[in-house]
Parts: C-alpha cells; structure tokens; sequence
C-alpha cells in the first residue's frame, strides 16, 4: 500500500513554459510516497479542529463549550504514568493532571463519563498517555509513594493483568554506573521524578495494559507525551545501541570512525539522546539516531500495532518539541530517518515553546509558527497537525495561522471560561466548520519550495537551519508563495518542476528569477498562503493572516489574556496571482470570520494573471478562487 501526497498540482501559477509539465504532474498520484506498514489505515484521519486541557477540564461549563466550539477532537484525559503515579493521592488536584477527584477508580469512572458526554457531542476524544515520567518515591518514611505505592500495592491485575516484574526499580533509567537517573525539578508533593526505559520489554508490557485500560474506558486514541530518552545505560539500551551500531557499520568503519576496537567488549562512558549542537560529535549523533529510532519503535509496538490490534481505527499521535527550530538539542525527530518519520501517526503536536508567544512588532518578530507549521506539513505528508504556542492571548491569530497553513487549530489556552476568549474560538472554529470544503484536507501549492536542511542538520550543521530560518522569514515579508519540503525528500519529487531554493547557497534568490511568480502587496505583519482544495483540482484558496496588533506595554510579553490581543485591521490586499494559460477563473469570493458571508470580488485577467483586491480584514481573511 503507498501512500501519496500530490505536491504542487496545477501546474500552478507558472509561466506557459512550465504549465504543461505541471498538468502532467497534478494528473499523477504519486509524487512523493513513501512505503507503508501493515498498520498503516487505509484511510488517513483529517480534521480540521482540536481543543487540549490539562487543567479546568472538570469546569461546570467544560461540556457546554465542546457543544458550541464543536471541535473534531478533544485531547481530555489522562492515561499513563500520571494518572497512575497521582491519580490515588491528594497532589493530583495540581500540576500536571488537575485531577477532578481523587483516587484510581473515582477518576476511571470520571473520565469514562466524560468520553461518553463527549462522544455525545460529536467529537473524538484523545486521552494523554504520559509513556515513562514517574513522579513518585521507592521508599519514604511512609513506604512507597506516587508510582512506586500504586505499582506495589495497587496494581489490579483484573484491571491491567499480572504485573510484568516485581520489582519496579527494573523498570527504570540508570546512567553509567548504574545508578538510577532521577531529579526534583517538578517536586510534586515533595516526590522525585524518575524516568522508565522504552527499551526495557518489561515496560511496554506495562504501557501496553495502560493502553488497553484507556481503549476500554472509551478513548478514540492517544497522544504520546514525554517522547524522549536520556543517558540510559541499562542492559536494553547498551544491547539494543551496540546491535545498530553492528547493522550499520562494519568492525574496520567502528574503529577508525569512532575508535571502537571491539564492540562486544566495549564500554561506552555515555549514550546520550539531545545535546548540545556545538559539542556534537559523529558518534553522538549516532546515539541520537539510534535513540529517536529505538522511541519510534517502542511507539508503533505500543500503540500502532498492540493499540491497533485492540482497536484497529486508534488514532495515534505524539507531543514533541521544535521551539525555533531547534535540532540536536530539540526535537524528538531531528534525525529520524525519513522513512520512519511520521508513519503510522495520525497527528502531530509540536510545541514552539518559548518562541512565538509574543510579538515586537517594530523588530519584525509577529510571535507566528508559520514557518514551523509549513515545515511540519511538508515533512508530515500533509497530515494534520497543531501547535503549541504557550500563550492565551492572540488567540484569533493563533487560529488562523493554523488553518492557512494546514493545522489544526489549536494547542493549549482554549480558554473557554474567559466570555471572550470563547466567543472567538466558538466564532473562528464555526468558520473553520462552514468553510471545511476548501480547508479540511487542503493541499499546499506554493509557487516555490524552501529546502529544509535536513541533511545538514545529520551531519551536525544547525548554521544551516538558522540560514533556513533568515530565509524563510524574508520570504514571508516578501509574500512569495512557498511550501516547505525537507532536502532528504527532494529525490521523491522528481515530477516535482517547481524551482528549489536552498538556503545554504548565497545565490538561492536566483531561482526566483527563473519564472514570473504572483505578487501579493500587504503589509509584511500579514502572511499570505496559497493551498487547493481537496476536491476541486483547479481552485485555489489565498490565505491571509494579520499579526499586527496593539501591543502590551511591556515588551516582549505574551499578555494576560485575549483581552491583550488587540488586533489593528489589515488594510486589505492587492492580490496578482499567476494562472494556467489554458484556465478560466469564474469567480472570486472572500470571507473573514467576522463576515463569514461571502462576497464576490471583482477581477481581472490579463496574460495568465488574475489581479483582485481583499477587503480589510481584523485577522483572517479566505479567498476563494474558482477555476475551470
């Protein structure tokens, strides 16, 4: 079974040169495509909105808001090591569950209610599942505490079945002399935090029971959380590091390479997973590699192929972490290789963490995840995705940056308990909803392709993705029309004519010569994004997203609530959009969330250009282009 994913059909927006061949592309399936499992579906999963809560979720108007938002998925619940470590003690009312009520059993039936309610109300509903943060102590001088109480004395086996060992200290994380690796950075109710192995069987046997626990309580799926490793030197990590080291390079590579003279026999003082770029070495990246692949594999045993197995439509998804794009020392896939990256998972969240949830708008930064959401489009095979921006605030742009470049709105900060924050997620989710026929499933067709230096970044080059990232946001001053395509995955788009802009290369402006492109005159704190609808080959959809706003007085500051957005209006576009030579546009409509009426534009076409002008608009404005 292939997978497809048609890039830049249309033959979009070219000159009549290369209109031909572009037809030709956007009548072939299979541009890019990539081998599936077994457990791949057979349909992908597409949704349009998600709502997340790990606190006031129990709130008395929680429900009423699902009934109006009406998102397609809810991320609600909590079923791996939180709930088992907290659920049972008085500190699971605060951080990071916000348990409703106390205890094991008072919480599974809390949840079960609240799957169905949701269930009720058209969504699916996504449990949490925390795969290996312990918070608990072995011993206290009240006995066990947090996991280590629950996996002692409260493990049910006619709940969960036998328990896989004995002895929970087998389940763990040690570092190199064997010491079990823990810290108290979090210190809820005074407990340490450890962490267990992926690697270890035994603990998958353990988040395998968790995982039929939740499928039985009602879940449509999980979201996998607290994805990584660390310097982990148990048997399972030392054998199973050596046994890639083995397939991948030959005794004469390990010694001169990595100075490794015997493998069997060797002891290494370190494998470590994220580090620091600059103190990258060939073999560290190793570590790193074979760490993001031994998670993936632990992943699609747990959840794709057992999970599946319970329940063959789960929906699997996992929370990771890109920041500015940070690599090495972020992102739980930065050298997955690419045939493993993504596959089997429905969605994806990715948190930007500390890097767009303000704006200084007189420097030019717009606090946007634009060039994050387009990377993790083209890399994702355009399925769907969302962002977590950690701010409450820009919430109607935090929305719209989202549905114009192919996610899910939103991440964290669904604040429905503030009246106004909820009144424009309602009214921009219901936009979303009444235009899904050109979002929901959309496909990015930009003019031209921005290379992420994915191969750069194996060989530990992270100047490159900083080049990529200055290149990426003139490019969105400018309104050039572009997607984002990983430089590993250029070898599958061979059909693909549209021109390449590397960003290592300092004449990479020259491919913007080669052809006429569109020209989109805005303001640059206004990003502009050009995607075809599912079913209609030869429409188009310009997306327009305005991030200027009042500021906060102080600087840099995500604000202290929607009240702080304070949107100044974009005072419109002029738009000339490239065209086939051999197609006819028939009619251009715009709507914003705030007039979700439609409104026809008037137009014209001259030699293969369409030029329009966009209304003013607060945050969001959809243009609707038909084609024939």
């Amino acid at each position: 079974m292939l997978r497809t994913r048609v890039v830049g059909l249309v033959g979009s927006l070219l000159n009549v040169g290369v209109i031909c061949s572009l037809l030709v592309m956007a009548m072939m399936i299979g541009l890019r495509t990539r081998t599936a499992t077994a457990a791949d579906r057979n349909e992908r999963l597409e949704f349009t909105t998600l709502i997340a809560h790990w606190a006031e979720y129990g709130h008395p108007d929680y429900l009423d808001f699902v009934s109006e938002a009406k998102p397609d998925v809810v991320q609600l619940g909590f079923y791996g090591a939180h709930f088992w470590s907290l659920a049972n003690t008085p500190h699971g009312k605060g951080y990071p569950a916000h348990f409703p009520v106390q205890g094991h059993q008072e919480c599974r039936d809390w949840f079960a209610r609240m799957n169905r309610e949701v269930h009720a109300r058209g969504s699916k509903v996504v449990g949490h599942m925390n795969v290996k943060f312990l918070v608990g102590d072995p011993e206290s001088p009240e006995g066990p505490r947090g996991f280590f109480k629950f996996y002692r004395d409260e493990w049910d086996e006619k709940l969960l079945g036998k328990k896989p060992v004995d002895d929970p200290l087998k389940l763990l994380e040690v570092d190199s002399k064997g010491e079990l690796i823990s810290n108290k950075s979090y210190s809820i109710g005074g407990m340490r935090e450890y962490w267990a192995c992926l690697n270890n069987p035994m603990w998958r046997q353990v988040l395998k029971a968790w995982t039929k626990h939740g499928i039985d309580q009602g879940l449509d799926g999980f979201v996998a959380n607290y994805f990584y490793r660390h310097d982990c030197h148990c048997e399972h990590c030392v054998r199973g590091f050596k046994s890639y080291l083995k397939g991948r390079f030959d005794a004469g590579t390990l010694k001169e390479k990595f100075g490794i003279e015997n493998l069997d026999a060797h002891r290494f003082s370190e494998i470590v997973c994220w580090h620091n770029p600059k103190e990258s070495t060939p073999l560290r990246r190793e570590m790193l590699r074979w760490s993001q692949i031994a998670n993936k594999e632990a992943f699609d045993d747990v959840l794709v192929n057992y999970g599946r197995a319970l329940k063959p439509d789960l929906i699997t998804a996992q929370w990771n972490h890109l920041g500015n794009f940070g690599q090495i020392n972020v992102d739980e896939r930065c050298l997955l290789p690419k045939e493993m990256w993504g596959q089997s998972e429905d969605y994806l969240w990715y948190s930007t963490g500390d890097a767009a949830y303000f704006t200084d708008l007189d420097q030019g930064v717009l606090g946007e995840g634009t060039l994050q959401a387009r990377y993790i489009r083209g890399e994702f095979n355009d399925k769907p995705f969302t962002l977590g921006k950690y701010e409450g605030t820009r919430i109607r742009a935090a929305i719209s940056e989202l549905a114009a470049n192919g996610g899910a709105p939103m991440g964290f900060y669904t604040r429905f308990a503030d009246p106004l924050a909820r009144q424009e997620i309602v009214r921009y989710y219901s936009f979303i909803r009444h235009n899904e026929d050109v979002i929901k499933a959309n496909r990015p067709i930009g003019e031209v392709v921005l290379l992420f230096p994915r191969s750069s970044v194996h060989q530990g080059d992270v100047e490159a993705v900083a080049k990529f990232r200055e290149v990426g946001q003139q490019l969105l001053n400018e309104h050039v029309l572009f997607d984002v395509i990983p430089d590993d995955l250029v070898a599958e788009l061979s059909q693909d004519k549209r021109s390449k802009l590397d960003p290592r290369q300092a004449n990479w402006r020259d491919a913007l010569k080669t052809e006429p492109l569109s020209e989109i005159s805005v303001s640059s704190r206004v990003r502009a994004s050009l995607t075809r609808p599912h079913n209609k080959p030869h429409d188009l959809t310009l997306h327009l997203v305005n991030y200027n706003r009042i500021e906060p007085r102080q600087e840099r500051s995500a604000g202290r609530g929607i009240a702080d957005e304070q949107p100044i209006p974009a005072l419109g576009a002029t738009a000339r959009l490239r065209i086939p030579a051999d197609r006819k546009v028939t009619r251009i409509e715009v709507a914003t969330p705030e007039a979700p009426q439609r409104v026809a534009l008037p137009f014209e076409t001259t030699n293969g250009t369409i030029t329009f002008k966009v209304p003013e608009f607060l945050v969001y404005s959809l243009v609707r282009i038909n084609v024939e």
